[in-house]
C-alpha cells in the first residue's frame, strides 16, 4: 500500500488539469458564436406590390339553392285500381299520361249514359216535330187550347230530359277522364308514391313529375342590401363543389317583402340546364355585384395591420436611398375577396409590402422583391 499510494496523485493532478483546459476551451467556442458583427445593419426579405388605380368590383357573397320552376306531385282524382304507371326515368310529354286508374266501372256508366241522351234525344226529336205539326192545326182552332199545351209541355220536358242527358254524360265523361293522371307539363318521372295494383283514393300522391331543361337559382339576401339590388343585377355563379364551371347571368325576380325569421328578401336567377351539368338542390356560390368603383387603390387585406390607433399599412421608403420600412396610417373602404380599397393614406406608386409586414417594424432595412400574388 506504501508504494501504490505515491502514483495516484500525479494521475490526479493530470486529470483535473485535462478537465480545466476542456472547460476553459468550450467557453471561449461559445463567446464567439453569441458576437455580433460591429456595424451590421438587419436586413429582412419582404414581398411587395406597386399601386396603381384599378377598378374594383364589390360584390355581396351567398349561398343558392338550385331550384326548378317546374316541379309536380301528381295526385289521384278518382278512387280505384292503379293499372298503369310509367317507369322512373321515362320522359313524358305535355298533357301525356303517367298513370291510370281502373276505369271498367266508370266505362260502364259513361255508356249508359250516352244511351240515355240518345234516347232522350229521339223523345226530343218526336217532341219537337209533333209540335211543330199541330201548330197550324191549333191556329186553325181545330184543336183545342187544352190540347196543344200539352203538346207544348210535352216538348218542353223533352227538351229538359235531354238537357239532363248531357249533363250527365258530361260528368261521366269527366270521371272517366279522371281515372287518367296526366303531366301538366313536359318532363321527367323522378319518384313513384304508389305501387301498381295498389288501390288509390282521391287525393292519393301517385308521381313526381320535374322538367331540368330551365332551373332557378334562388337565394336570400340580407335585408340591408336592400336598396343595392334590382332586376337586372349581374351575378356570378360558381359551383365548386361539383366540378362545374363559374357561370354568369342576372337577377330575375327580386322579392318585395323581408322573411321575419332570417331577415332576408329572396331572388331568383334563370340557369338554362341544356346540358343537364345542374340538379334542382344544388347548392352554389352566388357573388352579387354590389357596386364597380375606378381608379382604386386596393391591397390585400392581409396587408392591413390593425391596433387601437387604426390600421396602418407598412411600405417601403427609398427616398434616403435606402430601402427602409415606413408606417402609413390608412382608412379602408369597401372589401370583397380577400382585398380592400384604401380610401386616404396611400398614393399610386406607393411600394407596400404584403409578404413578411409581420416580420419588420418601422425603420428596418429591408430587401424587397414583387409579389406573385
Amino acid at each position: 500500500m506504501t508504494k501504490i499510494a505515491p502514483l495516484i496523485l500525479p494521475v490526479l493532478t493530470v486529470a483535473v488539469g485535462l478537465l480545466l483546459s476542456s472547460c476553459s476551451s468550450d467557453g471561449s467556442s461559445q463567446t464567439a458564436t453569441t458576437q455580433t458583427t460591429p456595424g451590421a445593419v438587419r436586413t429582412v426579405e419582404v414581398e411587395t406590390i406597386v399601386l396603381e388605380p384599378t377598378p374594383f368590383e364589390e360584390m355581396i357573397a351567398l349561398i343558392g339553392i338550385v331550384k326548378s320552376p317546374r316541379d309536380a306531385i301528381l295526385s289521384a282524382q278518382s278512387a280505384g285500381t292503379l293499372v298503369f304507371q310509367s317507369e322512373l326515368g321515362t320522359d313524358v310529354p305535355r298533357n301525356g299520361i303517367v298513370a291510370r286508374i281502373d276505369a271498367v266501372l266508370i266505362q260502364t256508366a259513361l255508356d249508359q249514359s250516352k244511351a240515355n241522351l240518345a234516347s232522350a234525344d229521339a223523345r226530343a226529336a218526336l217532341a219537337e216535330d209533333t209540335f211543330r205539326r199541330q201548330k197550324p192545326l191549333y191556329q186553325d182552332s181545330i184543336i183545342s187550347a187544352l190540347e196543344f199545351e200539352k203538346i207544348r209541355s210535352d216538348l218542353n220536358t223533352a227538351r229538359a230530359q235531354k238537357d239532363q242527358a248531357q249533363a250527365l254524360v258530361a260528368q261521366a265523361e269527366k270521371q272517366f277522364e279522371n281515372t287518367f293522371v296526366r303531366a301538366p307539363f313536359s318532363g321527367r318521372v323522378e319518384v313513384q308514391f304508389a305501387e301498381q295494383g295498389e288501390h288509390v283514393m282521391p287525393g292519393s300522391q301517385v308521381v313526381r313529375i320535374v322538367d331540368t331543361s330551365q332551373l332557378t337559382l334562388r337565394a336570400g339576401v340580407p335585408e340591408r342590401y336592400a336598396i343595392d339590388i334590382q332586376k337586372g343585377t349581374p351575378v356570378s355563379i360558381h359551383f365548386k363543389a361539383y366540378g362545374v364551371g363559374q357561370r354568369h347571368g342576372v337577377i330575375s325576380f327580386v322579392g318585395s317583402i323581408i322573411d321575419a325569421a332570417s331577415r332576408s328578401f329572396a331572388i331568383e336567377i334563370d340557369l338554362e340546364n341544356e346540358d343537364g351539368a345542374f340538379k334542382p338542390e344544388m347548392v352554389a356560390d352566388v357573388f352579387v355585384r354590389r357596386s364597380r368603383l375606378e381608379n382604386q387603390l386596393v391591397v390585400p387585406q392581409s396587408s392591413v395591420l390593425r391596433d387601437e390607433f387604426g390600421s396602418s399599412v407598412y411600405v417601403v421608403d427609398r427616398s434616403s436611398g435606402v430601402a427602409v420600412v415606413a408606417r402609413r396610417p390608412v382608412s379602408l373602404g369597401a372589401s370583397f375577396g380577400g382585398q380592400t380599397v384604401v380610401t386616404t393614406g396611400l398614393n399610386a406608386g406607393d411600394e407596400v409590402i404584403v409578404v413578411g409586414q409581420t416580420n419588420v417594424t418601422e425603420g428596418d432595412a429591408v430587401h424587397s422583391v414583387p409579389s406573385e400574388a
